[in-house]
């Protein structure tokens, strides 16, 4: 039988994931001896070089306080005056998964998130994403060189389609996979309890 795995499938630029994280990592913790743990990327908007629309800016700085008002998440309003917002995740996307090869998703998620919200940086932007590069410790010019690869945007491409075949909830979402069964898992921002029991429950009946 094989053991369960349970998917964390995310986006490194969206805003909800950000305030997810401290649940989300308290969960991870107390599941890592339970089950295998794999992150998955669902890309939430596909390359544009276009400025993004002005509702759309004002819906993100709205979602960004709502965010906060509910989870206390901190968030950094400079990037609105001083970064170029455009309406294009994949290339942090790609960058994930690019540092995946070197097993630092991890690190690089969280250099993007951090570069975003908390130091107003734009993760659009490729010389953004080959600073976090070499901050977590890849080399600059090969990943600069890698990150605009088409076999990198094929590897995007495909996982993106085996997201988009699972049973997800937007982002973040968490599916649990067993027996081959796929099983959504509610998210709980605010107490990594809730799914925790969800999911034990459903490796009880294993």
């Amino acid at each position: 039988m094989k053991a369960p795995i349970l998917y964390y499938v995310y986006d490194p630029m969206c805003s909800w994931c950000w305030g997810y994280r401290p649940t989300w990592l308290a969960l991870k913790d107390k599941l890592k001896s339970v089950v295998n743990i794999q992150y998955l990327v669902g890309g939430l908007a596909e390359d544009s070089d276009k400025p993004m629309p002005d509702e759309m800016q004002s819906f993100l700085q709205q979602t960004w306080r709502k965010i906060f008002q509910q989870l206390g998440t901190q968030f950094n309003f400079d990037f609105w005056d001083h970064c170029q917002p455009r309406r294009s995740t994949y290339p942090a996307c790609r960058a994930v998964l690019l540092a995946r090869e070197y097993n630092l998703e991890q690190a690089m998620y969280l250099g993007i998130q951090q570069a975003y919200y908390l130091h107003a940086k734009n993760p659009s932007n490729i010389d953004t994403l080959v600073d976090i590069a070499a901050e977590i410790g890849l080399d600059r010019e090969l990943f600069g060189q890698k990150i605009t690869s088409n076999e990198l945007n094929q590897q995007l491409v495909k996982e993106i389609s085996r997201v988009r075949k699972m049973p997800t909830q937007g982002f973040p979402s968490l599916v649990l996979c067993v027996n081959e069964q796929l099983i959504t898992i509610p998210v709980d921002y605010k107490h990594w309890q809730s799914s925790y029991e969800i999911i034990a429950d459903h490796l009880a009946g294993v």
